[in-house]
């Protein structure tokens, strides 16, 4: 469900760091994204490198929160060994159960030492879909973490807006999703976002600091701002555990460009990883970089995360789910309009 043009295309430019080749986490090397979508919710995957090199040679990861009530199992250990073993999958609140189910069993068929030598805590987050979606229905199963990760493993793009996990997703009153974007650093790093939008009060939406949201109102108001946010973000930068929780925490000023404050009820969590950092199981990989040299991975962040969620609001469609409830696509003309009138929009 890809809009046929990003903001980006129609000369919106967040920051003055340039995107990767295609724009999205899969310009970062070794990174690949996919979904499984189930009726109005589902499952993305987010893999850091080949599903079955994942156990045996983690990737160095660090966590972040900005507001605690959400979930993304695995972040203990991540805090704790600094290493992610698995794709970071994403999903309902209520689904967590069954994905966590489908991981165990994708990790047991790609390592056979699992379950027999050692065991595996997959990483999974999770965003609240429950006013499109109805959670007691259960639609998604645990298979369903092998068709994304067999869509990951075919497909070189990444899908955006309300596809996967995004599915049933609302951000900003308008319908949300799953939103990507890339910047390239300065040093010659890349930097990839992905975002679970499902957070924001409807009169906060601000696109590159236009205060979007009061303008522009749906035509049925949602006024429950608490909701989540989970951010995986991805570098090839070789960097150490904890500048990778140094990175992950910038995630929250990209959102707060959006017009997020973190809400009492809501989720905003967030993982970073590096491809480059990459080292045998049980021996966290040292930084390679020094603390002084992370400056432009923290603007690269920042910058990625602020465009990956109007990413997911502009390829997001207009969706009806439980009870009648119709969450509307965000309206790209009267935005574009709008933010010409700022002199936003350059040529």
């Amino acid at each position: 469900m890809e809009a046929s043009k990003s903001l980006r295309e129609h000369g919106l430019r967040i920051g003055e760091l340039e995107p990767g080749p295609a724009g999205t986490i899969g310009d970062v090397a070794g990174v690949s994204v996919g979904h499984s979508t189930v009726s109005l919710t589902g499952v993305t995957a987010v893999l850091p490198g080949p599903a079955d090199r994942l156990w045996a040679e983690p990737a160095a990861a660090g966590v972040a929160v900005l507001n605690g009530a959400g979930e993304l199992t695995g972040s203990v250990q991540i805090a704790e060994w600094g290493l992610i073993e698995t794709p970071v999958y994403l999903t309902a609140t209520m689904s967590v159960g069954r994905v966590y189910d489908g991981a165990v069993a994708a990790a047991m068929a790609a390592e056979p030492l699992i379950g027999v030598e050692a065991v595996v805590i997959p990483v999974v987050g999770e965003c609240d879909d429950s006013w499109l979606n109805d959670p007691r229905e259960m639609p998604l199963q645990s298979e369903d973490v092998e068709k994304a990760l067999a869509d990951a493993a075919a497909s070189s793009s990444v899908s955006q807006g309300a596809v996967g996990a995004g599915a049933g997703m609302v951000c900003f009153g308008w319908k949300g999703g799953i939103g990507s974007s890339s910047r390239l650093a300065r040093g010659g790093h890349t930097v990839g976002v992905l975002v679970l939008a499902n957070y924001g009060d409807g009169p906060d939406l601000r696109i590159d600091g236009v205060p979007v949201g009061r303008e522009i109102r749906p035509a049925r108001e949602h006024r429950d701002p608490a909701g989540s946010c989970i951010a995986v973000v991805a570098t090839d930068a070789p960097l150490g555990s904890a500048q990778l929780t140094r990175v992950a925490r910038r995630a929250g000023l990209g959102l707060a460009r959006t017009g997020s404050v973190a809400h009492h009820g809501s989720g905003e969590i967030f993982v970073a990883f590096s491809t480059s950092a990459r080292v045998p199981r049980g021996e966290p990989a040292p930084p390679a970089l020094a603390d002084s040299e992370l400056d432009p991975i923290f603007l690269a962040t920042v910058d990625a995360t602020e465009e990956a969620v109007l990413n997911a609001l502009w390829a997001a469609e207009t969706t009806s789910g439980r009870d009648g409830r119709l969450f509307e696509r965000l309206p790209h003309e009267p935005v574009l309009e709008l933010l010409a009138h700022h002199g936003r929009l350059r040529d």
